[in-house]
Order: C-alpha cells, then sequence, then structure tokens
C-alpha cells in the first residue's frame, strides 16, 4: 500500500463553534449552493456515493452510463470535477456503489460486478491506477445492496444480500491477503435488503436491513465475536422499512433512518436505547415519500438525513433532529428537479453537509451541493483555541486549549466518523494515548457545556 504523506498543515483546520442561538437570520443560513458545476459528469449516473478524503475533498463514485454503466470516480479539485484514474475502470458495468477511505487515504469501491456474475468486487486507487483488492467477484453468488466501510483496525468489511446464500445478509473482510467470513455466510433468517454496514465506537460490526423473515420491517444484527445476534428485537419498525440506512452517536447508540411503510411511506429514525428501539422525535417526521435515505451525524453529534422528497417533487431535502424536533436543513426540497440516490456526508474540513445525487434536472447527470453557511444550524462560527502536537504523532498527542471548563469531554473519531477515545478534561494541557490506533487520520472534538471545538491530527 501506498504511503500516504502529510503536512503540517493537517494542524489546521480547527473550527471553534460556540453554542449560542441566533436570533437573526442570515441569507445564508439556508443556501444549498453547487459545488462546481451542476452535472458534472459526462452523461446519466447511477447509484451515486460520497465520500470525502482525509485532506477534505469530496469524492463521487457512480455508475457511469458514459462507459456502459462501468464504474467513475470523480473529485473535486477546488474548482473542477476530474476524473480520478481513468473513467469506466471496472471491467465491466456496475450496481450497488459504495465508496469509502481507508486510515491511510486510499479510496476504495465495491459493487455489483457484472462481469463476474453480479458478485461482489471491490477496488482501490493506488494514486496512478485502480487495483482489485484480493480477487474481483469473491462473494459466493451475485450481491446487492453492498455496503463498505472500514473496520477500527483498518481492515476493509463489506455487507451485501448474497445471492450464494439464499438472498440473506454476508459480511466479509479483507484480511491482507483473502476475503474471508464474518461469522456464518448468509447469517439473517431470510431475504435481508438495503443491508447497511456500521462499526460501533468499541469495534463491533453491525449489519441494518429490510427483514423478509420479518414482515419487511427494520431489523439490526451485531457480530459479538463468535456468532451474529439480534440488536433488541428483530423487526422492531411498525411496519415494512426501506432504505434502511445506519449510523452511531458519539455515545455509541446505533440509529436507523429508513422509509416507514406504517407512516404513510415517510421517514423515520429509531435508535437502541440499550433495551429497546424507540423514535427519535416522531415516526413519519417527513412531508411525504422519502427515498433514497442516508443517515449521517454531523460534527456536532446531531443526526441529519437526506433524501429524495416526494412532498417536493422528489427534489433532494435534509433534515436533522434539533433535540426535540426534526427541522429543515436550509430550504426543502432544493434541488431544481428530482434526486435520485442520495448519498450525504460531512466535510471534515469545514464541517457542513454535501449531498451527491443523480440530477434529474441535468440530464440525470451527477451533482454535489452543500450547505453554504457561516452558521452550523445554531453554532456559530468562532475563532479556535485548540492546539494539537505533534502532528504527525506517533504514540501520545497533547491536547491544549484555553477554553477548558469543568464537564469537558475529548472524543477521537475515524474518517468515518466512528468514536474510538474518550476521555474527560480538567486541564489546558492534556496527554492522550493513541498507541493503540491504526495509522490513518483521527478528528478530535473537545464539547463542554459552552463550546465545541473540532480538530484534526495524523497518526504514523
Amino acid at each position: 500500500m501506498k504511503k500516504f504523506t502529510f503536512l503540517l498543515i493537517f494542524l489546521l483546520p480547527i473550527i471553534g463553534y460556540t453554542q449560542q442561538n441566533l436570533l437573526q437570520d442570515s441569507p445564508l443560513e439556508y443556501a444549498w449552493k453547487n459545488v462546481g458545476n451542476a452535472g458534472f459528469s459526462s452523461w446519466e449516473v447511477g447509484y451515486t456515493s460520497l465520500a470525502f478524503s482525509p485532506s477534505g475533498q469530496p469524492y463521487v463514485a457512480f455508475s457511469d452510463r458514459e462507459y456502459a454503466w462501468d464504474e467513475t470516480v470523480m473529485k473535486f479539485d477546488g474548482t473542477n470535477w476530474v476524473i480520478v484514474g481513468i473513467a469506466g475502470f471496472s471491467a465491466g458495468y456496475t450496481n450497488f456503489t459504495s465508496l469509502t477511505f481507508s486510515p491511510s487515504g486510499q479510496p476504495y469501491v465495491a459493487y455489483q460486478d457484472g462481469v463476474n456474475s453480479g458478485k461482489a468486487t471491490v477496488m482501490k486507487f493506488d494514486g496512478t491506477n485502480w487495483v482489485i483488492v484480493g480477487i474481483a467477484g469473491f462473494s459466493a453468488g451475485y450481491t446487492s445492496y453492498t455496503s463498505l466501510t472500514f473496520s477500527p483496525s483498518g481492515q476493509p468489511y463489506v455487507a451485501y444480500q448474497d445471492g450464494g446464500n439464499s438472498g440473506k445478509a454476508t459480511v466479509m473482510k479483507f484480511d491482507g491477503a483473502n476475503w474471508v467470513y464474518i461469522g456464518t455466510a448468509g447469517f439473517s433468517i431470510d431475504n435481508a435488503l438495503y443491508t447497511c454496514l456500521a462499526f460501533s465506537p468499541s469495534g463491533q460490526s453491525y449489519v441494518a436491513y429490510e427483514d423478509w423473515g420479518d414482515s419487511l420491517k427494520a431489523t439490526v444484527m451485531k457480530f459479538d465475536g463468535t456468532n451474529w445476534v439480534n440488536v433488541g428485537n428483530a423487526g422492531f419498525s411498525g411496519g415494512r422499512a426501506l432504505f434502511t440506512s445506519l449510523a452511531f452517536s458519539p455515545s455509541g447508540q446505533p440509529y436507523v433512518a429508513y422509509k416507514d411503510y406504517v407512516n404513510s411511506k415517510k421517514a423515520t429514525v429509531m435508535r437502541f436505547n440499550g433495551t429497546n428501539w424507540e423514535n427519535v422525535g416522531i415516526a413519519g417526521f417527513s412531508g411525504d415519500n422519502a427515498n433514497s435515505i442516508s443517515l449521517v451525524f454531523s460534527p456536532l453529534g446531531e443526526p441529519y438525513v437526506a433524501y429524495s422528497d416526494g412532498s417536493n417533487s422528489n427534489k433532494a431535502t435534509v433534515m436533522k433532529f434539533d433535540g426535540t424536533n426534526w427541522v429543515n436543513v436550509g430550504t426543502a426540497g432544493f434541488s431544481i428537479d428530482g434526486a435520485g440516490d442520495t448519498s450525504l456526508a460531512f466535510s471534515p474540513s469545514d464541517g457542513q453537509p454535501y449531498v451527491a445525487y443523480m440530477d434529474v434536472g441535468n440530464d440525470s447527470k451527477a451533482t454535489v451541493m452543500k450547505f453554504d453557511s457561516v452558521f452550523a444550524g445554531i453554532n456559530e462560527l468562532q475563532e479556535s483555541r485548540l492546539l494539537l502536537y505533534p502532528n504527525p504523532a506517533i504514540d501520545r498527542i497533547t491536547l491544549e486549549t484555553s477554553l477548558t471548563q469543568t464537564h469537558s469531554t475529548i472524543s477521537i473519531m475515524n474518517i468515518n466518523g466512528q468514536q474510538l477515545i474518550t476521555c474527560p478534561i480538567t486541564e489546558s494541557k492534556t496527554q492522550i494515548d493513541i498507541s493503540n490506533l491504526p495509522s490513518g487520520v483521527y478528528f478530535v472534538r473537545l464539547t463542554n457545556d459552552r463550546t465545541v471545538e473540532v480538530g484534526k491530527f495524523v497518526k504514523q
């Protein structure tokens, strides 16, 4: 694997927020704007997947009609969207694209591989070429709903609906030489659709899916080191659940967003409180039909969902939970026309939400928009007083701030938002042991009853 070179620029950006309600409105508060040109791909796209590099560049992977639906990845260089490697780099057509970054900063994509009987393939960009990770078509049979992420130890994991095991859920990881099963292949009771994989802050793998073994309701399972076991009750949603999207809160609670058939096909989010699954806010909080739902937590720990909004001509809408209610982020239905395959991510550079989608208003090409505001919800951007050194670090990082108060907490997260270290801060200068973290880029969040500050460092 090519070693990533990092500069001292990783001392920046460091972002500070003062938590205070804004009494005034700002035109920027509601501004969704295009990142580069709208419809920047050469032709129609499918299965758009958005992720940020450790340096803060947005990347989008998609199935590219210009190249007979082969896979293409593009990145925004600050001015234009440019091809990463070559366009249409896969051997044949792709479906169910999932894009993420390794801890060392390499982009990886997983997909259903059309030239390998619809089996799963993962490729990575080595700085020059897209190369296969392990072997192409490593799954036992066809795959659907591929979901790719990295474990805290730095290994790529893929969850999918497994045609080689009666359409049930399977998870595999690449151990450096081969793709191997995590637990039993086909561990769900029956067909598992919309499989979504995430790791808890403690490092356990979880999968959410639409469970055909339980009336098409939502089920979440986790791997306990030996077996896949249910998290709470199987089929915990009130009715059928489509577009299941799984994410962890900074405190380690699993959240699932889905299209809720018991609530007029609107969006619902539920979380596991340690005993039961409970609604976050009200069930069915969106205006109407919600499709292509994508759930992510902001740097401040708030759950956000992006979706194709049936109450606004299937345009893109983003909402967040403010602790009491689900509220629109900017204007509902902010895209110029219908938005398919919505994919939501937060920029590590400015902390703002970005959405990638198939843009009906631009000939179904790819578009990315960001919420361009100097206000992050109710939090006003302020000059930071957080210092991290040495950077890069080897086994210890020192955090220094002049804003330390009682009840301050420090959290260290990887680039996938997984919280790996948390501890109280009682002094202005604190040294933290990071020797057990794998090499890569990490984010630091300092919170107390008045401020939230975010920094970034590199572990060598």
